[in-house]
């Protein structure tokens, strides 16, 4: 174990740093009951090979080295392994970081359960000093480093275990996303507010929650969504584009059936003979249930995605999985029948397209003050600067309808009254 607390010490360990075959680093933030964006960093541990490193840059039990240092890092152009991705770019900004988690939850299919605080001298002083900010600062740095070393060493062995290049585009795409999501974080009338996004779900549709706000869930009757507002006050507004019938569509594409221009849910209300609001849930009935015989054999749509439900079903069976279309990451588990192997399959196949509609769009947004800075299944929620005008919207529309599948657009002043401006386009 080394600690790096000089210049001479940085220099020798950025040799080691360079030559390694290896790299794993563990950041430690400042404090860890808030969100990664807002603290800064205490320390981090580097099992570089097979040698320990702590370079420390806030704590009160060494002599702390200067932050500057880490941009020599950056400049190396070596991939480095880590528990949380997301986190350590946030803290640190180094790049060609891969996230072990997803590594082994990619394998598995669970998440890795790896709890740098559960060390029972580390969870004395959490309990003990609760109320206190920035505990990590006094936490006694060899517990902290005694449960790093754990965590590093199992994370060696998942490293060893699992083929790290079927994951790295995934990997990226996925969490270079999200870094940019959480970055930009939501304004409300309290001040600004950041999400976090989990993707190490069941069925891969990432769940999105940070202090104590459900961001994967805002309630659209009880007026909870009214505190969220623009960052640019009077400049700006709330703008959200919501797919048509998003899963109906997905599947659609999949099963070759095409739904005439309009809205996919109303078509299918006047092949029901339903109102909208009736027709639409009967659709998701039909879509994440059972399809009777007599559905299939009435209408087209559904008796192709019961024919591709079934062929599905026919790989699982033969397989014991099915890959998905985009990122070919196999779905599993033991407990599937058809329909539940049909509901993750669509789950996945509209998170991994959302992952492609992400990229398309931060590359629009370069050009653009306005900010993305919420994705939920099949809408995204922008925080327009007013200045960006009508081509931002239209050209925004476009990479979002680029997969053929047409979006509403609602613009407010806060994210409880927002108003169908469609038709304006």
């Amino acid at each position: 174990m080394k600690f790096i607390e000089n210049s001479l010490e940085f220099n020798a360990f950025l040799d080691s740093y360079k030559e390694a075959s290896q790299i794993i680093a563990i950041p430690i933030p400042v404090d860890s009951k808030i969100h990664p964006t807002q603290t800064d960093l205490s320390l981090i541990y580097f099992l570089v090979d097979d040698k320990s490193y702590v370079l420390p840059f806030n704590h009160i039990d060494t002599i702390n080295i200067d932050i500057s240092d880490l941009n020599l890092l950056k400049n190396v152009n070596k991939p480095v392994y880590t528990f949380d991705k997301k986190q350590t770019y946030h803290l640190t900004k180094l790049s060609n970081l891969i996230d072990v988690n997803l590594l082994y939850y990619w394998n598995t299919g669970k998440h890795l359960d790896l709890n740098v605080y559960s060390d029972s001298s580390i969870q004395y002083f959490y309990m003990k000093y609760y109320e206190k900010k920035d505990l990590n600062i006094v936490v006694p740095i060899m517990r902290l480093v005694y449960t790093l070393q754990k965590i590093a060493t199992e994370m060696q062995v998942i490293v060893a275990k699992y083929h790290t290049p079927d994951i790295l585009t995934y990997n990226n795409d996925m969490f270079d996303n999200f870094i940019h999501l959480e970055n930009n974080g939501l304004q409300t009338i309290d001040g600004m507010v950041y999400s976090e996004y989990n993707p190490y779900t069941s069925t891969g549709r990432p769940s999105n929650r940070f202090g104590g706000i459900n961001f994967a869930a805002l309630n659209k009757s009880d007026g909870s969504r009214k505190k969220f507002i623009s960052r640019f006050g009077d400049k700006g507004k709330l703008v959200e584009f919501d797919y048509d019938a998003y899963h109906l569509r997905l599947i659609a594409d999949k099963v070759d059936y095409k739904f005439p221009k309009g809205s996919a849910h109303q078509y299918m209300a006047d092949l029901y003979d339903l109102s909208y609001e009736e027709a639409k849930g009967l659709s998701f009935q039909y879509l994440y249930g059972f399809i009777p015989d007599d559905i299939a054999d009435s209408i087209e749509y559904f008796g192709k995605v019961k024919k591709f439900t079934n062929e599905l079903w026919d790989v699982y069976k033969s397989k014991h999985f099915i890959k998905s279309d985009i990122y070919s990451r196999e779905i599993r588990g033991t407990d599937f029948n058809a329909n539940k192997l049909f509901n993750y399959y669509i789950q996945l196949l509209e998170t991994e397209t959302n992952v492609l509609v992400i990229k398309d769009i931060r590359k629009l947004m370069k050009k653009y003050d306005s900010k993305l800075v919420l994705y939920s299944y099949d809408s995204f929620l922008f925080d327009m600067y007013i200045d960006d005008g009508l081509p931002f919207l239209k050209e925004l529309k476009l990479v979002l309808e680029s997969n053929g599948h047409p979006t509403k657009v609602a613009w407010g002043n806060n994210y409880d009254t927002l108003t169908d401006i469609t038709e304006k386009f």
